[in-house]
């Protein structure tokens, strides 16, 4: 029997009784020597790492991303410096409120996270299935996240908060709408767009920023359940999308997102009638058209789930050179929050795994904490600068200086100019972008989901969310206030 083959402990001592424990006689108490006992208890105790708060259950793959066309006018980032240039990439989709154990075809939003295993190191691009979000400033996320889980008292679901938060949260109208339409029950991951959701910005050779919102369109066409069908498919298989995707993967059927980019100069963020940096809103196609860069594919299925989709770890903080930030307010906190739940929930060595490894050349001085994998830099220096080694920055990585509009800082004027307009967009999405059985499926789905709030703050919230339907479109509101059996008086419709 070769060495490979022998059954061993964790530490490689080959042992023979993996079954049965070591006893005072066939029918006596246990001895606490048998080790072999503890391994497998205390290891099986650990199995299960943090769930993540959002995000929890997904499926992920590897793919590469290819360049089409030609970019470095906006860019310098090496992903895109060549037509027909690959990169290694890795996608893990996922929902965003429910639990790990939870059905693939809940209506939730869709997490698109791309980690890009690029030369200058990895990029991340963490975002989701629609180009908006429920709210536009970070501090807002506990408590919007603590709506979509589970009510303190009764342990469930509970439309009562989510609605609550909603109604007040007018900036969450437009995700709601996404949300309560057929979007928000996607007929897998295969057939979804993917977005960056935030605004970016691109630095080029000559030093020059521009503003920028990433785009992942399916070249299998966007393909959704209704609200049915979500229902019916969340009895029958639970794992309809995990499993959707490794089927089409391991036949060959390798799905594609063609990946284009909007472009707006600082001079046009400056002069731009709303918020550019708002991440409830969309920039305009008709003003900013798309721009084609390329096409990822995913072909590779992890061989163990664990090792690579549950231990994938996404930060908007990871940029590389060519790509940066910009004041996007939930970009911001994103920057923070990300890393932090990282080392939280995986540990601070987590960048050492496989999955998040950079292939390419890392050098630093971190060292020790949990779970060092990588040598722990050996004999090498752990501290910066010293005699020894030959590491030193590379100032043609340095960022050219920020400009900033302000040197006052401040709390948020909610009611400030291009700030507070939190109705057009929607109201344009019920208009012309929905078709007519589209607007129905949207109305029934708003109408079942408002019919669970209950309480004696019912009427109240009710009231309050209408408001907000009717601001967007008065027909959009008077079809849910019917649904709902709600009578309408001059004081809902103009509140």
């Amino acid at each position: 029997m070769s060495d490979q083959k022998k059954l061993t402990t964790a530490s490689g001592i080959p042992y023979t009784q993996h079954e049965d424990t070591m006893s005072i006689g066939a029918r006596g108490p246990l001895l606490l020597q048998d080790f072999i006992l503890h391994e497998k208890l205390a290891h099986f105790n650990r199995e299960r790492i943090p769930e993540r708060v959002v995000h929890a259950k997904g499926t992920g793959a590897y793919g590469t991303f290819t360049v089409t066309n030609d970019i470095t006018q906006y860019t310098r980032a090496k992903v895109f410096n060549t037509i027909g240039k690959q990169t290694k990439v890795f996608l893990r989709f996922s929902t965003v409120g429910g639990e790990k154990g939870s059905a693939d075809t809940e209506r939730d939003p869709r997490g698109f996270a791309v980690k890009f295993y690029t030369e200058d190191g990895n990029w991340d691009l963490v975002g989701n299935n629609t180009p908006i979000f429920f709210i536009k400033d970070p501090k807002k996320f506990p408590d919007f996240i603590h709506t979509q889980k589970r009510d303190p008292r009764t342990n469930t679901k509970s439309p009562t908060m989510m609605w609550d938060f909603w109604s007040l949260n007018p900036e969450s109208l437009h995700q709601v709408m996404f949300l309560m339409s057929d979007r928000g029950t996607p007929h897998g991951y295969r057939h979804l767009n993917g977005y960056g959701s935030h605004t970016f910005s691109m630095i080029n050779d000559n030093n020059e920023k521009m503003y920028v919102k990433f785009h992942f369109k399916t070249a299998q066409g966007i393909k959704n359940f209704t609200n049915d069908e979500a229902v019916k498919m969340k009895g029958e298989d639970p794992d309809f999308a995990q499993r959707d995707l490794v089927d089409a993967i391991d036949r060959g059927d390798f799905p594609k997102w063609n990946v284009k980019i909007q472009v707006m100069t600082i001079a046009q963020s400056k002069a731009h009638p709303f918020n550019p940096f708002d991440l409830s809103k969309v920039w305009s196609h008709k003003e900013f058209p798309l721009i084609d860069v390329g096409v990822l594919e995913l072909n590779q299925i992890p061989a163990n789930y664990f090792a690579d989709v549950e231990q994938a770890a996404f930060a908007p903080a990871h940029v590389v050179d060519g790509i940066s930030y910009s004041p996007d307010k939930m970009l911001q906190g994103r920057i923070l929050a990300y890393n932090d739940a990282h080392r939280y929930r995986i540990g601070v060595n987590y960048e050492q795994l496989p999955v998040n490894r950079c292939p390419f050349m890392v050098n630093n001085y971190q060292r020790d904490g949990a779970m060092a994998v990588n040598g722990n830099g050996g004999s090498e220096p752990n501290y910066f600068p010293n005699s020894f080694d030959e590491v030193k920055p590379d100032m043609a990585y340095k960022e050219t200086p920020m400009e900033l509009d302000s040197n006052v800082a401040d709390w948020y004027d909610r009611n400030a100019e291009g700030e507070n307009d939190h109705y057009t967009q929607p109201g344009i999405f019920y208009r012309e972008v929905l078709s007519g059985q589209d607007k129905k499926n949207l109305v029934s789905n708003i109408v079942g989901a408002m019919s669970g709030i209950s309480g004696a703050k019912k009427s109240e919230i009710i009231n309050r969310q209408l408001c907000h339907f009717f601001r967007a479109d008065i027909g959009l509101g008077m079809a849910i206030a019917q649904g709902l059996g709600v009578t309408i008086d001059e004081s809902i419709m103009q509140h």
